[in-house]
């Protein structure tokens, strides 16, 4: 009788230290999960080593969780045939795993050498870091949308200055363009005089392409929409960029989608929108040059890329390059419009785009335009 006493005792308490084991492990990973600023790489990398001690053989338990294609592992982590396993459910959609191993076989008890309470403790860490992942996402979402305004806001403010000053330089500028062609027709001109009056021209042509590209991201241009085929804009744009891809060894290859639906848009700024990124396309390549144009399109959606095997930008670069004004070239060789143009038209058309780059190895545009149904 004392014996079975004893033993039940001795039991009780063994269950009493997993217990605190158990709660430990759940005080522990709350704690840490109320960190501001809280990264969810470091949160699962943290997550995973307060598993193992929770367990009934700390000292032989391993754990890994998956996430987003991401692994991350307790120390000493090898995979064996004694596991436990629980899915990570996250707005009710699977989004990754959380296992726990024995390194060796151990004594069979409740879940195999797993107790009852460790599969209930699996699950109960596996609801927490979905809902920590949860929250962490939603911060995320709200940062890029706070900084979505302020970028909108500020796309706004300069917007409004362009335009008006857009306007004050366009009319002088036409004079200044008129008379020198006017002078340049003088058959009296010496070779200086011709040379000094081309300048002013060449200048000044060059001055009005500024200001149209100002007129084209303050959206000040007339628009003409109309159903148009992409695939056809291309061809009608690259017609002029070719003997300029020649001259540059740049090798063109097209991929288009033949049963492209019609889109509608202005076929001039879409015209706009193929040159100004084939352009920085040929100006960023320098060794390889490679240039790369592909059409396909859904139900709903008809898709633009635009490829180039060029020098690639760092994230600081991209997280910059539809600012107006912003530019990697040296000074003369670009105003920093270009990119600002490109996203003014493509949001214009209700589009999307989508950068993707690697430094030394190149750039791609991705375009989504809306089809237009009934």
């Amino acid at each position: 009788m004392k014996k079975r006493y004893r033993n039940k005792l001795v039991f009780s308490e063994k269950a009493l230290q997993e217990r605190v084991k158990e709660l430990t492990c759940l005080y522990e990973m709350s704690e840490f999960s109320q960190k501001e600023n809280l990264t969810l790489s470091e949160l699962l990398s943290y997550f995973v080593r307060l598993i193992p001690p929770a367990w009934q053989y700390p000292y032989l338990t391993v754990a890994r969780i998956k996430f987003n294609k991401k692994s991350y592992t307790s120390r000493g982590f090898k995979e064996t045939s004694f596991r436990l396993i629980e899915k990570i459910n996250v707005n009710r959609k699977e989004r990754g795993t959380i296992e726990v191993y024995y390194l060796k076989k151990m004594p069979y008890v409740d879940d195999g050498p797993f107790l009852k309470e460790e599969r209930k403790l699996l699950q109960v860490i596996s609801r927490k870091v979905a809902i920590d992942i949860e929250r962490i996402e939603a911060k995320e979402k709200i940062k890029i949308f706070q900084e979505q305004i302020r970028h909108a806001d500020r796309l706004a403010t300069i917007g409004e200055l362009a335009a008006g000053v857009a306007h004050e330089i366009n009319n002088p500028l036409n004079s200044i363009l008129g008379f020198a062609q006017l002078i340049n027709k003088n058959n009296n001109l010496n070779e200086q005089d011709k040379n000094d009056v081309e300048r002013i021209i060449k200048a000044s042509l060059h001055s009005r392409e500024i200001i149209k590209k100002l007129m084209y991201f303050t959206r000040q241009m007339p628009q003409d929409f109309t159903m148009v085929n992409l695939n056809q804009v291309i061809r009608d744009a690259m017609y002029f960029l070719e003997p300029q891809c020649k001259k540059e060894k740049v090798t063109v290859s097209y991929n288009l989608d033949d049963n492209l639906p019609l889109i509608f848009a202005d076929n001039l700024q879409l015209n706009q929108v193929i040159v100004n990124i084939v352009v920085n396309a040929i100006q960023a390549m320098q060794k390889k040059r490679k240039l790369t144009i592909a059409t396909h399109s859904n139900l709903q959606s008809v898709f633009l890329g635009i490829e180039d095997t060029g020098v690639g930008m760092s994230e600081e670069i991209m997280r910059h390059i539809f600012n107006p004004f912003f530019t990697t070239k040296i000074t003369g060789k670009g105003t920093g419009l270009g990119l600002s143009v490109v996203h003014g038209i493509v949001t214009n058309h209700k589009g999307k785009i989508n950068v993707k780059s690697k430094e030394g190895i190149g750039t791609k545009f991705e375009i989504e335009f809306p089809v237009k149904t009934n």
